[in-house]
């Protein structure tokens, strides 16, 4: 029988859908002759970091501790969340839980906590997220609270003469600010404990001596934070627990003094900036302060959490310390009696939490490879005795920093680091230049550093160059470069991301026409007032990024809560208004994605959806992501990896490329008008 004329179409249109899955030829691959790598516009080289590879970092770990033989330690997991718990590491390197992560180890003194909890003997004392009350742990009891409700109490030391501990607490019982005090804690019956030392805005590092006689703290008041300017004081302890004579260690200079710590023999150590840089000093005997290094380099680190150790006494003679100088991290011995130092490690992004365990010294480390966990000190090397499961990198598709730094409008260096596309299979058409993403960290007084990061690589992996920002304010460059954002904030950082962009498409590492800005919280700021007062970026990515100025000044807690004073200035209403891009709208004519947590308790739903809700009308390509149950920072893996994803999608909108996978497409309001833009890319 004759198969009729449309009959035999349909039949070869089928066999036709069948054979290329789509109707027509699938195209071949453009392949290099010379390097044999597939040619592809950047952005959409193909990965195999994946977003979920990136939300693996909920598994993140600090907060060392040395209890009885064993080293103790705080881990977050990703599978719950982002929940902490505390485990052990023994001589024989076994880990134990101790606490599950369910049990949510975590403190708010402060609002951002740090120093959840202290191990004496058998026992565990930690802050509970959800309550923050202090418990009582030890092994095969029920969990006994020992403290009251709306008091939150964390970075704590023993004091075995007392029977006691002696913490931080911030009381939140009365009407107004809370109320922050020294309190020394029985070890197994819950009540108000005895206050020790209050009249102070805040307190922190209560440190015992080696002979139980005296304790040492940092205090200070509004309107300074704890980077500013602090007083360390020092009192003696009688075999009760009570606390006589407290007196001010007076120093000539102002400044930020942190990290008290005895030495095994009793004398009082100490981290300041008097001379611009964290350097160590100490008491000595004749009750003067004594500088113990001079080196332009920062011993420590802004205090947004409570806890910091950059420093370990390894005998009474020697200590192991880290610092970072012109971006780079080091461990070093010092020499106390010649003054003499020894390096150990230099191949590290980031050191924190130095502690003297029973048999050397403890520290997390970072690395600037994916290498990542707990390390003793042995010798003059370094050897990993714990690393949390994390994903493995193949090293072919890793971009290593570069340090840049460049000029201000005032002169004053600015620094960073550049990253650009790593992708062994790929390689872009001739003449063209990657896509460039500005990052940006979530506070004024943070920094970027050369610790290995997933994030950073998923994006140079993809075809995407990337500037890790360190702007004025940053930490890491000493006292006057972290204090010259004061009166500059919203106005210097975002000039300095405008300008770091346009010096690295100047030198024709990356196209001028495919800039992007991306930033949390404050970083958030920065993004929303690039793209309000200047031209240079074509996209931005806004992390519950803070928009309203002095709706911020009216919101914030305690701890910040003259902050705003220290980086606009004197509250004058309409310069908060001047430096809020929420109130410049209309400047803001490039796309946006606006990314948060519901539970945000600074940026509100509010802010967002008005600055959402304008662009939509003013036909600007714009989209909102809402994540329920998380605040300014995507704690759950799941969540941060949708979130990555739809910045991807974000982008190949944008600069008009298709990503590489299956990566869902985000929704993008006024899209339509993205078409004419992409042509002139």
């Amino acid at each position: 029988m004759k198969i009729p004329l449309f009959m035999n179409s349909l039949i070869c249109g089928v066999i036709s859908l069948l054979l290329t899955g789509c109707g027509q030829p699938s195209p071949e691959k453009e392949v290099d002759k010379k390097s044999g790598r597939q040619i592809a516009v950047y952005g959409s080289w193909a990965s195999p970091i994946a977003a979920n590879d990136v939300s693996a970092l909920a598994n993140d770990f600090g907060e060392l501790q040395s209890v009885n033989g064993g080293i103790y330690f705080i881990q977050s997991e990703a599978d719950l969340g982002g929940k902490v718990g505390i485990k052990r590491i023994d001589g024989d390197r076994k880990v134990t839980d101790m606490i599950k992560a369910e049990f949510d180890v975590r403190s708010k003194v402060n609002e951002y906590g740090g120093s959840p909890f202290l191990g004496i003997g058998q026992s565990l004392f930690v802050s509970k997220e959800d309550d923050q009350l202090l418990y009582r742990i030890a092994p095969n009891q029920a969990p006994v609270p020992l403290t009251a409700p709306n008091t939150r109490h964390a970075d704590c030391a023993a004091y075995p003469k007392g029977s006691r501990i002696i913490c931080i607490r911030e009381d939140h019982r009365g009407e107004g600010e809370a109320i922050s005090s020294l309190v020394a804690l029985n070890l197994n019956f819950a009540g108000e404990g005895e206050v020790l030392i209050s009249g102070d805005d805040f307190y922190s590092s209560p440190q015992v001596s080696p002979d139980h006689s005296q304790l040492a703290w940092i205090a200070w008041q509004h309107p300074n934070m704890p980077w500013d300017n602090t007083e360390l004081w020092l009192g003696t302890l009688d075999p009760k627990g009570g606390l006589h004579n407290p007196k001010r260690i007076v120093t000539e200079l102002e400044g930020s003094i942190t990290q008290p710590q005895f030495s095994p023999s009793g004398h009082l150590y100490f981290v300041a900036d008097f001379n611009n840089w964290w350097n160590l000093y100490r008491v000595g005997k004749d009750g003067k302060i004594e500088h113990v290094l001079d080196i332009d380099a920062e011993f420590a680190v802004p205090d947004w959490t409570l806890g910091s150790h950059n420093y370990a006494f390894e005998s009474d003679n020697t200590i192991i310390a880290s610092y970072q100088r012109n971006g780079e991290v080091s461990l070093i011995r010092i020499y106390l009696d010649t003054g003499t130092t020894e390096p150990i490690a230099v191949d590290f992004g980031e050191i924190s939490q130095l502690i003297a365990g029973e048999d050397g010294i403890y520290f997390v480390g970072d690395k600037i490879t994916p290498e990542k966990g707990i390390y003793c000190v042995k010798g003059r090397g370094t050897e990993l005795i714990y690393s949390p499961e994390l994903s493995t990198f193949n090293p072919n598709f890793i971009s290593r920093a570069e340090s840049i730094s460049l000029g201000s409008s005032n002169g004053e260096l600015v620094y960073g680091y550049f990253y650009g596309p790593k992708n062994p299979d790929f390689i872009a058409p001739r003449d063209t230049r990657p896509p460039l993403l500005v990052m940006l960290h979530s506070g004024p007084t943070s920094k970027a550093s050369l610790a290995f990061r997933r994030d950073i690589q998923y994006w140079t992996s993809r075809g995407f160059a990337v500037f890790d920002l360190n702007y004025r304010g940053s930490s890491g460059f000493g006292r006057e470069y972290r204090r010259s954002i004061y009166g500059h904030w919203g106005q210097s950082d975002v000039e300095d991301a405008v300008r770091s962009a346009g010096y690295l498409a100047n030198r024709g590492w990356v196209d001028g026409t495919q800039l992007a800005i991306r930033g949390y919280s404050a970083g958030g700021l920065t993004v929303l007032s690039a793209l309000a007062f200047y031209n240079t970026f074509k996209a931005g990515v806004s992390y519950s990024g803070i928009s309203d100025i002095e709706m911020l000044n009216k919101k914030l807690h305690k701890f910040e809560s003259h902050y705003v004073e220290q980086l606009i200035g004197e509250n004058d209403e309409d310069e908060l208004r001047e430096r809020s891009p929420i109130h410049h709208l209309s400047g803001l004519t490039e796309p946006l994605l606006l990314i948060r947590g519901s539970d945000d308790p600074v940026v509100s739903d509010e802010q967002s959806k008005r600055i959402f809700t304008a662009l939509k009308n003013n036909g600007v390509p714009t989209a909102y992501l809402s994540f329920d149950g998380e605040d300014y920072k995507l704690r759950n893996p799941k969540n941060l990896a949708k979130a990555l994803e739809a910045e991807l999608s974000f982008y190949g909108s944008v600069f008009g490329f298709t990503p590489a996978g299956d990566i869902p497409k985000l929704k993008l309001e006024n899209a339509k008008h993205l078409k004419k833009a992409a042509q002139e890319y």
